[in-house]
């Protein structure tokens, strides 16, 4: 994969041998794909977000139709390309972030999963993404259990986000239980009447469209902490990259 931070979009293969499996398939894939949206607010008090280049992978981008399950990888995927581009630790002859089927493998080979899960559509959270990054790029993550109700979420999950973002500048896998969606988080943006989320959306499927519509459709978009579900439990897994900067 050539690394070139100034092109939109990057094309990219899979770890070892899955390349050979998938003959060679080959995917490009937008890069920075929040890059040009407009803050929320006129006059933040505080905004702090990622830095760095990433790819936006969603349900489909690889030709395996992952929807109704495959988000949380999805969203790993994101965050495994970050560390690609951004970390001096990791060679550059691997590739930018490992298959579904890949994934679901170096869980079975941790123990976290049976061997039946290879090959399944089971969902993966938070937990799973912190060991999968740890497990193929030694970056050991932060889980951050955050209650539900206003409250935590405007107060823990927005500081937690603004100090890694801060410090660690990586992509953020936020999940929950009754909102069970997976999502990027790439920013926060706080202002007298409350925060925003800056999330990646990894529900899209359809051929590729340009950053400009992704952010006009609301794949990536600046959401209010106080509409995502108040009943849910939230976890955030933060990647503790700030040692891997260049």
């Amino acid at each position: 994969v050539e690394k070139n931070v100034n092109r939109k979009s990057c094309s990219f293969i899979y770890w070892g041998d899955t390349v050979n499996e998938r003959n060679e398939k080959i995917e490009t894939l937008l890069k920075n794909v929040h890059a040009g949206l407009s803050d929320p607010l006129t006059d933040p008090v505080k905004r702090s977000l990622l830095r760095g280049d990433y790819l936006y992978f969603h349900y489909g981008c690889d030709g395996q139709d992952d929807r109704g399950w495959g988000c949380g990888y999805r969203t790993i995927q994101t965050m495994a390309s970050w560390i690609y581009f951004n970390s001096s630790l990791v060679t550059k002859q691997e590739t930018v972030a490992p298959s579904l089927p890949q994934i679901q493998k170096a869980l079975v080979t941790m123990g976290d999963k049976p061997g039946s899960f290879l090959g399944s559509k089971e969902w993966i959270g938070t937990f799973e993404a912190s060991l999968v990054l740890d497990f193929f790029y030694d970056v050991p993550c932060k889980v951050v259990h955050v209650r539900g109700g206003g409250a935590e979420l405007e107060q823990v999950a927005v500081e937690e986000l603004h100090q890694h973002f801060e410090k660690h500048c990586s992509p953020v896998m936020m999940g929950g239980d009754r909102d069970n969606s997976s999502k990027g988080i790439l920013g926060v943006c706080t202002g007298d009447r409350g925060s925003y989320l800056l999330v990646v959306d990894p529900h899209y499927y359809g051929r590729q469209l340009e950053e400009t519509e992704l952010q006009r459709r609301g794949w990536v978009s600046w959401k209010r902490v106080s509409s995502l579900d108040q009943s849910s439990f939230y976890n955030l897994c933060l990647p503790q990259t700030a040692a891997e900067r260049k």
